[in-house]
């Protein structure tokens, strides 16, 4: 029910509308009382009633300035004036006051009652439109993060002038203008084999714990990397700068570390730089911290600092101290199977890193040169390569290794690229079928309401994380998007050969709600349903 406030100093006119008007018969409930502006200003402040009426002639403040204070603070809350004076003068201000009626006394109840559901009905339609646009922009909101990684990507490649940068910010009403900036980068994903049967959503929960509190914070800009990985701008005064990124790192800490059994997380943070067309190299910076999570998978934050440490501790060790846990062929697979392209040169460093001060040895350059092979074919054989299609490289490549840790690097770099490039093959030709699958199910259910992102990578052995990402790609618009033009241009094509209600035509195109149909083809085409029809015909 909607809330009502009456204000009116004369006690038996007051009296009576609070007591003779039916207000929970016409959708109201009474909440309160009050003899003048003054007295009633606090009263509204903590009730927040949805509508309020008030007598236009009251002492110490009178019904205008009243309602002119609660418009100011409570915008939405409806007005209606009442009054013992028939004066245009009065009837002016009200309007500019923002008052939605205005009545004379003697005020009869069939005129208040009518005035009720008048506004009762506006509200309700107010709060529909709202609830509209809040679902349409939902929907809507993958798009934008789309191109705000397409945004990123071009920024962080150098591929934008400082100019371009702040056109495509204002196209996507992005405020991107600070002192400073930096940059933290996060990767989080399930462990294998951790998916808990009574607890599907769990790890999307933990995903959204950790978007909300960027997206909360205009400091910060989150946007997706790739698949499992994301980055957030921070911008702000120099001063701030630390503690940002402190807080964020603190609430990635307290999301992720209570639940390590199951989640796998590392973050990485960049320096200080101030100004946009530095961002380049705060990725590049920040970027070189994080190759580093594949072979310290034990340190969750990568900075400078503790990049430092590690690299200090490796240099004190001699060929007795070399740690062979950090050469587990798995680390290399892994790195395969979730690293990507810009990667590899970072994640070669960050791995020879641990075992460069035994590279003088030659006894111990052939084991690296064996231990390289072993884990490069057995990742390429688990991923389903056919083994005429890259033996032959391989061996091309071990061609290239004579005796010196220059070229033992080199090598690690060029079998990392052949591995990648021939996963990359497999998944675009897998991908490719899937998507094609993925595809053809949209279409012949997009005008089913239970169609979902969820349910089409359910029937297509994908998750929706990665058809989301490859549908964008492949597509140049989401999911949301794509299903929407194929229910509206149905529902064109009905409205232009059928008679039937637009009601009809929209449970027909996966729209259970008619009114919500009829918002989001007006929005799309600029007219109403029954608008179109007319035009065409």
């Amino acid at each position: 029910m909607l809330k009502v406030f009456l204000v009116e100093d004369e006690r038996v006119i007051r009296e009576g509308l609070r007591d003779n008007i039916p207000w929970e018969q016409y959708g109201y409930r009474f909440i309160g009382e009050a003899s003048d502006g003054e007295m009633a200003l606090p009263m509204i402040r903590k009730l927040k009633p949805d509508v309020l009426i008030t007598d236009i002639k009251m002492p110490f403040m009178d019904g205008l300035s009243l309602s002119e204070m609660v418009k100011e603070e409570f915008p939405r809350t409806k007005i209606i004036i009442i009054s013992g004076y028939d004066d245009f003068e009065y009837a002016r201000r009200a309007i500019v006051a923002g008052v939605d009626q205005y009545l004379l006394k003697p005020i009869t109840r069939a005129a208040l009652r009518n005035v009720l559901l008048e506004i009762k009905e506006k509200i309700e339609q107010d709060m529909e439109q709202k609830d509209y646009q809040t679902r349409f922009q939902d929907e809507m909101q993958e798009f934008e993060q789309f191109s705000l990684r397409r945004f990123f990507e071009k920024i962080l490649d150098g591929k934008l002038s400082v100019k371009e940068i702040y056109e495509e910010a204002a196209k996507l009403s992005l405020q991107i203008d600070a002192p400073c900036y930096n940059l933290l980068l996060f990767s989080f994903y399930e462990k294998e084999n951790q998916t808990s049967g009574t607890d599907q959503n769990f790890f999307l929960r933990r995903q959204d714990e950790i978007f909300h509190y960027f997206l909360r914070h205009p400091q910060y800009i989150l946007f997706r990397l790739n698949v499992n990985s994301y980055g957030v701008l921070i911008k702000s005064e120099e001063a701030q700068m630390e503690k940002l990124a402190e807080n964020g790192l603190d609430h990635i800490r307290r999301v992720c570390i209570p639940e390590e059994s199951r989640i796998s997380w590392y973050v990485a943070v960049g320096e200080v730089v101030e100004r946009l067309s530095m961002l380049p190299q705060c990725y590049l910076q920040a970027s070189h911290y994080f190759a580093y999570r594949f072979v310290m998978p034990g340190t969750h934050i990568l900075t400078e600092k503790t990049l430092s440490e590690y690299l200090s501790v490796q240099e004190e060790k001699g060929m007795d101290n070399v740690d062979f846990l950090q050469m587990d062929p798995e680390i290399i697979r892994d790195f395969l199977f979730r690293g990507n392209e810009n990667e590899i040169h970072d994640f070669a460093e960050s791995y020879f890193a641990n075992i460069r001060h035994a590279l003088k040895s030659l006894m111990f350059r052939g084991y690296v040169f064996f231990n390289i092979r072993v884990a490069v074919v057995t990742f390429l054989e688990s991923f389903g390569a056919e083994q005429d299609g890259y033996l032959e490289e391989i061996k091309q490549r071990a061609q290239m290794v004579h005796d010196n840790e220059e070229e033992l690097y080199e090598y690690f770099i060029s079998m990392l690229q052949t591995a990648m490039r021939i996963r990359d093959q497999i998944n675009n030709y897998q991908g490719n079928k899937l998507f094609k699958k993925a595809l053809d199910y949209i279409d012949e259910h997009f005008d089913q309401e239970s169609l979902s992102l969820s349910l089409v990578a359910e029937q297509t052995g994908m998750s929706p994380n990665y058809l989301s990402t490859v549908f964008s790609q492949n597509m140049q618009k989401t999911f949301i998007e794509y299903v929407t033009e194929k229910r509206i241009e149905k529902a064109k094509k009905l409205l232009r050969q059928t008679d039937k209600p637009s009601g009809e035509i929209a449970r027909e195109v996966g729209y259970r709600d008619s009114h919500y149909f009829s918002f989001v083809f007006r929005k799309l085409q600029g007219c109403n349903p029954r608008e179109y029809r007319a035009e065409r015909k």
